[in-house]
């Protein structure tokens, strides 16, 4: 049996620990995470499908600003592992918003390791685009920093 890579561990972690809510999760991040599915993986990036459920959106059928922050940063995260097979924490995060998805639009997530700093420090840039126009509808930056995890939380 072969080794596992960085971007595979990433993939794992995001479509296993994340979307099926296993236990000591954060249970909101399990509910704005379910059904995210994992299209690519690589070194320094991953891309992503969803699709907009009814229980993440706000009283007008839009995606919840709040889902989106958390889908931006559990996706940010996994761009990092892809690389490090490190699991990585928010020290700085702004989101701007575009445009809004609404109730079953499908969108599509990108995550970019765009810089290292020193030390454990790393630079995510995350995209949610929706797919039917490529209209971007919102844009997350983080400085991330590496938790010292065994591999085996992964």
């Amino acid at each position: 049996m072969g080794t596992t890579t960085a971007a595979e561990k990433a993939k794992k972690w995001v479509e296993g620990k994340v979307t099926r809510g296993l236990p000591n999760r954060n249970p909101i991040e399990g509910l704005a995470m379910q059904d995210l599915v994992v299209v690519e993986a690589e070194d320094g990036r991953i891309l992503c499908r969803f699709v907009v459920p009814k229980h993440l959106s706000d009283g007008e059928g839009n995606w919840s600003a709040g889902a989106v922050a958390t889908l931006i940063d559990v996706v940010a995260a996994a761009s990092i592992i892809t690389r490090t097979s490190r699991i990585f924490v928010s020290v700085d995060f702004s989101i701007s918003y575009f445009s809004t998805a609404v109730i079953e639009e499908e969108v599509e997530i990108e995550g970019r390791l765009v810089g290292e700093g020193k030390g454990k420090l790393r630079a995510v840039e995350v995209e949610i685009r929706r797919r039917r126009d490529r209209e971007l509808v919102a844009l997350g930056r983080e400085w991330m920093t590496s938790v010292d995890l065994p591999e085996s939380k992964l």
